[in-house]
């Protein structure tokens, strides 16, 4: 995976869902449904713009921690944001249980991060120290 590339594909994507719930969807989903779009909407910002941050490390940092933050993040947009938006446009309710996966995604997501940075401090001393 480049994750600086699918996170500047998933920010594109999470711009027009954006703008298709302002426009689209405004007068068609009830203020409930606009709501969980708008919070999936916001998570999948969020995680993109991690997975660019994520792409520009990539040369300074521990790769396998990275990798993992990457697909962690990837798979919280398509659990989270995702399910929500289906919820969102179908009322299927049942679609919230898969919700809290994408969640715990994005939270083993930032831990891998913190993780890299760690094995970044240990093997650079230097650089962490002033």
């Amino acid at each position: 995976m480049n994750p600086g590339l699918v996170g500047a594909i998933t920010m594109a994507v999470a711009v027009g869902m954006g703008a298709f719930g302002a426009h689209g969807l405004k007068t068609i989903l009830t203020s409930e449904a606009l709501n969980w779009w708008e919070v999936a909407v916001r998570y999948q910002v969020w995680h993109a713009l991690g997975l660019v941050a994520i792409g520009v490390l990539g040369d300074r940092m521990e790769q396998s921690w990275l990798n993992r933050s990457a697909w962690l993040f990837f798979m919280g947009v398509l659990l989270f944001s995702g399910s929500l938006y289906c919820l969102a446009l179908t009322q299927v309710r049942g679609l919230g249980a898969v919700t809290p996966f994408g969640g715990l995604s994005f939270i083993c997501g930032w831990v891998c991060l913190a993780l890299a940075f760690i094995k970044r401090s240990e093997s650079h001393p230097q650089e962490t120290s002033h």
